[in-house]
């Protein structure tokens, strides 16, 4: 893969998108907000939206009157003091519980990703403020991704990049930052193993996690509260669209995972 880094980027966050609803069309809303703020697409762009208006669109929205809690689920919210039906949730979305803390499940998300509470999100949920719904993640992501991608080619005739990002903690780190989720026709990882430093050594030991830089400078324009900026596009990075990456695979192989 070729891959140069960018001397200089343009982020733009839109600013009139629509709150999102199950059974909408987010490719057509996009494109509609495009209008709206006069940007045209261009070939290389690349279109980042936050992870909620996909779960959102796609009926991933789960009443929390509805869920009862199985036996573990109660034993857990017992120890951390989390609602249990969430705890519910958080154990159907996952594979492994690794850690219990107060108020947190890290768990191994059935996506591979390793992750606080499974994704699961309440806030900018409801409407009404109230704490009655749980928002899942995508079920696939990189397939959400693909989709999304092809809506917009096909309705505005331009290859853009498409990726779908959340906030994620990390483990010795304050703050959360923005992680790549699913992605379509921009590079992930980049392999720069073998290139040579401003000196001729040869870098023996870096890949670039492309995905998630970009998610990253995406993340800050959207924000986490009210700002309501779920989409960002992303114009300079001179990504080859045919890259057949996925989000999944900036997830690290279980076998190279020293931490668990």
């Amino acid at each position: 893969m070729t891959w140069s880094a960018p001397a200089r980027l343009e982020l733009i966050a839109l600013q009139t998108l629509p709150l999102v609803s199950a059974g909408d069309d987010p490719g057509q809303l996009i494109l509609a907000a495009l209008r709206r703020e006069s940007l045209t697409l261009v070939p290389g762009d690349v279109i980042v939206v936050a992870q909620k208006i996909i779960s959102k669109a796609e009926g991933r929205l789960v009443d929390l009157a509805t869920v009862t809690p199985s036996r573990r689920a109660r034993a857990l919210a017992q120890r951390n003091g989390k609602d249990p039906r969430v705890i519910e949730l958080i154990l159907r979305e996952s594979r492994t519980v690794l850690r219990v803390g107060k108020e947190v499940l890290i768990v191994e998300h059935r996506s591979g990703f390793i992750l606080a509470n499974a994704g699961i999100d309440q806030s900018n949920v409801n409407a009404d403020g109230g704490n009655g719904s749980a928002l899942l993640l995508p079920v696939d992501a990189d397939a959400s991704a693909a989709r999304l991608r092809r809506t917009i080619r096909e309705a505005s005739g331009v290859d853009c990049g498409l990726m779908i990002i959340d906030s994620i903690g990390r483990a010795w780190r304050l703050g959360t930052v923005g992680q790549t989720l699913g992605a379509a026709g921009v590079p992930m990882v980049v392999d720069a193993r073998g290139r040579a430093d401003l000196f001729g050594r040869k870098l023996r030991a870096t890949d670039i996690g492309v995905g998630d830089e970009i998610a990253a400078a995406a993340s800050l324009l959207m924000g986490q509260a009210n700002e309501r900026r779920p989409v960002v596009l992303v114009r300079g990075l001179a990504v080859a669209p045919d890259e057949p990456q996925l989000g999944r695979e900036l997830q690290r192989d279980r076998r190279e995972d020293l931490f668990r």
